[in-house]
């Protein structure tokens, strides 16, 4: 049963993992300023270079996801970014006791995307995707 549920199912988890990224993607870009400002201050050097990777990365590997489309670097690069933003943006183990419990809930949420996002660069797109159909 599953064996006929592959292909769907990776299209499925593609979309909606790029769901998580390209509202946040797009909203730095109509938030730039917002955005170089958070970053700023959590005290991250050059915050303005910082958002415009995180643009880059959430927008372009959430495209990449959309469309399977070298899915395994993007889905690495995804994980690599949501990983280092966990550290510094969900430290919930810096923070006020108040603040501590959500912060923990998203650095563990982010932690549980990192690790579909590594299943994904371990098993690829599927053959629903643009990697399946330059690879035939």
């Amino acid at each position: 049963m599953f064996t006929a549920l592959q292909n769907p199912l990776a299209l499925i988890g593609r979309l909606l993992m790029a769901l998580l990224f390209l509202p946040a993607g797009i909203g730095k870009i109509g938030g730039f300023a917002g955005a170089v400002g958070y970053i700023g201050s959590k005290g991250l050097p050059l915050p303005e270079l910082g958002a415009a990777i995180a643009i880059v990365v959430e927008v372009g590997g959430a495209l990449a996801l959309i469309a399977g489309f070298g899915t395994r670097f993007a889905a690495l690069a995804l994980a690599l970014f949501t990983l280092a933003a966990s550290f510094f943006f969900h430290n919930y183990w810096g923070m006020p006791a108040e603040q501590a419990m959500m912060q923990k809930l998203m650095f563990f949420k982010n932690i549980a995307v990192v690790g579909g996002l590594l299943v994904l660069a371990a098993h690829g797109a599927g053959a629903w995707s643009l990697d399946a159909k330059r690879n035939a």
